[in-house]
């Protein structure tokens, strides 16, 4: 069987029926994604605003910035496996609503450095929650889908996935600077809207179907072992994850810290008036780049080679090097440039890693190792914290080209394992290409079932 099946095919062997999903039964996931993201990213515009109203330190206000990561990498090392135990809907239906709690904490904690730590940690638990398992989700009822229309997948699911997240980060920033600049009640009115939307996501998302039922009960129908077991992920150990996945996932967070954390900062005395708002169209044109790449992963994206992972660290190392030059210059055009850029090399690095690593997982450890995933480009997070507290030392411009060079020992690593270590199936097709034309047209002159057999 393709791995395009496995979803429904594991539903089969545990129940003996595989559900019925409509073609566009992940949308409601998807949404969920979009506003958890939206509810993450919606404070990042708004450094500017807490210095002034909370009369906090940089450093506070970088520190409740980062916060959100206490709450994201738990709950994505404990629900990816435990999604994958128990199902997926147990672990992300409380996300929105963990979401909704948080924006409340967030909206009164004004000038609380502890309310707004509160909320941050909440909202990072309600995202971890949806990168894990709703990317998870995502793939498996798209596959799903796929199967039963037979039209190939064709690696939707992780574009699906990662456009969800990255609309989201995108809006929620943008509407927050916009509401924080100019609307009514600037510490409350994103917050509100977020809830607001957090309550319809979390509503709509109660009529999609389960793709992983068994409660206990691994793909070949046997018991699965101690809960613990489930938390070692052996994929990890994989060594195309190690050569390809690793080196390029740091930088998915590590370019979108940059072009929206820092270099906002550096020029925002060149912004006038509406520092909150150039701080938000940064993020904004950034992440927007992120999802135009996204768009076109399709087409750069490829099971046969790590085509998608080097033409996104080849992007990344062009942004870092923009970055290094508008730390230089201080100039708003060549800020934006090179935070548009950044915003490609993110965009795309997200999705060449979910593409690898659902090529990669099995069945039984896919949210897994998607949460192993997420937890690295984590990592990255702590760039714009790190720079800040290297900034004594050395200029941000020789920061970024130090950026650059790691960037680029990277790429090279990554580029030399192009085609190595691919998972079976992948290595199948790319060596056999004729053997798998034949059995195609074997198995569309003898019908259906065979097609089935045989795919």
């Amino acid at each position: 069987m393709s791995r395009a099946t496995d979803a429904p095919t594991e539903v089969s062997r545990q129940t003996g029926t595989a559900p019925r999903v409509g073609h566009r039964a992940w949308l409601p996931v998807a949404l969920v994604m979009a506003v958890v993201a939206w509810g993450g990213n919606e404070f990042t515009p708004l450094l500017v605003m807490y210095r002034e109203v909370g009369h906090f330190s940089a450093v506070t206000v970088d520190a409740l910035l980062a916060a959100y990561v206490l709450g994201i990498v738990p709950a994505l090392l404990l629900g990816g496996p435990l999604s994958d135990r128990y199902g997926r809907r147990p672990l992300l239906l409380p996300a929105a609503p963990v979401a909704l709690v948080g924006s409340l904490v967030l909206a009164a904690g004004e000038s609380s450095a502890a309310l707004l730590a509160t909320g941050r940690v909440l909202c990072g638990v309600a995202l971890g929650l949806v990168m894990a398992v709703g990317t998870t989700w995502v793939k498996e009822l798209s596959d799903a889908a796929a199967q039963q229309s037979g039209v190939p997948d064709g690696g939707s699911g992780a574009r699906r996935a990662g456009l969800a997240l990255t609309l989201g980060f995108l809006v929620g920033a943008g509407v927050a600077a916009v509401l924080a600049q100019w609307a009514p009640w600037p510490t409350h009115a994103a917050y509100l809207l977020h809830a607001t939307l957090a309550v319809v996501a979390g509503v709509w998302v109660l009529r999609v179907p389960e793709t992983r039922s068994g409660a206990g009960v691994g793909v070949d129908g046997a018991e699965r072992g101690r809960l613990v077991d489930d938390l070692r992920v052996p994929a990890v150990a994989h060594r195309r994850f190690l050569r390809v996945v690793v080196p390029v996932a740091p930088w998915v967070f590590g370019c979108a810290g940059s072009a929206y954390a820092v270099l906002p900062g550096l020029v925002t005395a060149s912004a006038g008036s509406a520092p909150i708002a150039f701080s938000g169209l940064m993020t904004v044109l950034g992440l927007g780049c992120g999802v135009g790449i996204q768009v076109l992963g399709r087409l750069i994206d490829t099971r046969h080679s790590a085509r998608a992972s080097v033409v996104a660290m080849s992007i990344v190392v062009v942004g870092m090097g923009l970055g290094a030059l508008a730390s230089a210059r201080l100039d708003l055009p060549t800020a934006l440039v090179a935070a548009m850029v950044l915003g490609a090399g993110y965009g795309l690095a997200l999705v060449a890693g979910l593409s690898e690593v659902q090529r990669i997982a099995t069945p039984d450890d896919l949210a897994g190792l998607t949460a192993v995933y997420y937890s690295l480009t984590y990592v990255g997070f702590c760039v714009p914290v790190a720079l800040a507290a290297l900034s004594v030392r050395w200029t941000y411009a020789q920061m970024f080209l130090g950026g650059l060079v790691i960037a680029a020992s990277c790429l090279v690593v990554v580029a030399f394992a192009w085609r190595a270590h691919l998972p079976t199936g992948e290595r199948r097709a790319m060596l056999e290409p004729s053997v798998a034309t034949d059995r195609t047209a074997a198995t569309g002159a003898n019908g259906a079932l065979d097609e089935v057999r045989m795919g």
